[in-house]
């Protein structure tokens, strides 16, 4: 079907009360630190609305302020072709104003949309996201648990990385910052709805699980055995991550859990300079997933 905006609503359709509960919707989920079960998940902007719909999501409602109406046939266009697609009677309109006033970010664009929860199971992240044809990778589980990592930006960094390094699935486990926030979202590009994604898992449910499923926990730390020698240029050693594995990302500041420490069948150290404290979250997890990728394309 070919969605046009002139076919969904006109002049008398705009919406002009700031109590209106679509508004209200759009407000709780462009501001809020991430969609409690059953809540939609809210998306901002026209390139990431896009991306959202290219990925097969289903939009509950589309939101449009006045001037960012150009912007829609775009959006409609990608909409036409995807699975989920926009329901005619949820393409909304109102004023810059009012979209100001529920917008999320600094210098709203005029786009928003609310999409329907991916729903994942442990079995996905393990085998990562099916093609348009329902077909699987094949390739070996390689997961990235988040255990701890608190800011919404390198919660989505790292999450983007996966994707791009050929992460089978991401776990935010409990304690982390919810990937589908607004921040978190917009910092993962719309990987995060993408990439097969579990939240809220206890850490010790999450530990047995993987045990299980006979998956490698792998730890990261930013401290590599010759860190305290400033000079030292022997290479680092890692892992073998050729085989199932989770890679776990701890705490900004305080790093991995005792129980994950206790838990794990290798590390991932960073050698540092020994004046540099800590690496970003976001940064230790992209050459962790750089190297595992490394590994597994048969780089020496």
């Amino acid at each position: 079907m070919t969605y046009h905006p002139r076919m969904a609503s006109d002049e008398s359709d705009l919406i002009t009360s700031r109590e209106n509960r679509w508004l209200k919707r759009f407000r709780g989920a462009l501001r809020g630190t991430g969609p409690a079960e059953s809540e939609p998940i809210g998306v901002e902007g026209p390139k990431l609305v896009e991306d959202a719909l290219r990925s097969g999501l289903e939009a509950e409602a589309l939101l449009v302020s006045e001037s960012a109406e150009p912007a829609l046939d775009s959006i409609l266009k990608a909409a036409s072709v995807s699975e989920g697609g926009i329901p005619r009677s949820r393409i909304l309109r109102t004023t810059d104003k009012l979209f100001a006033s529920v917008a999320g970010t600094e210098t709203p664009q005029g786009v928003a949309a609310l999409f329907r929860a991916p729903e994942w199971g442990f079995e996905d992240i393990l085998r990562g996201a099916a093609d348009e044809n329902g077909a699987r990778s094949g390739a070996s589980p390689l997961v990235v648990v988040m255990a701890g990592v608190q800011d919404p930006g390198n919660v989505g960094t790292i999450v983007r990385s996966a994707e791009a390094f050929g992460a089978t699935g991401v776990i935010a486990a409990r304690g982390t910052a919810d990937p589908w926030s607004p921040k978190a979202l917009r910092a993962s590009a719309v990987s995060a709805l993408r990439l097969p994604l579990l939240r809220g898992i206890a850490i010790p449910v999450l530990l047995a699980q993987l045990k299980m499923a006979q998956v490698k926990i792998i730890a990261t730390s930013g401290r590599g055995p010759d860190s305290a020698q400033a000079g030292s240029q022997e290479s680092p050693s890692y892992p073998d991550l050729r085989d199932p594995a989770a890679i776990f990302i701890g705490n900004e500041g305080a790093g991995l859990a005792r129980e994950v420490l206790h838990s794990a069948d290798g590390t991932i150290s960073i050698p540092m300079h020994p004046s540099v404290d800590s690496l970003n979250a976001g940064v230790a997890a992209s050459i962790a997933l750089f190297e595992a990728a490394r590994q597994r394309s048969g780089g020496e």
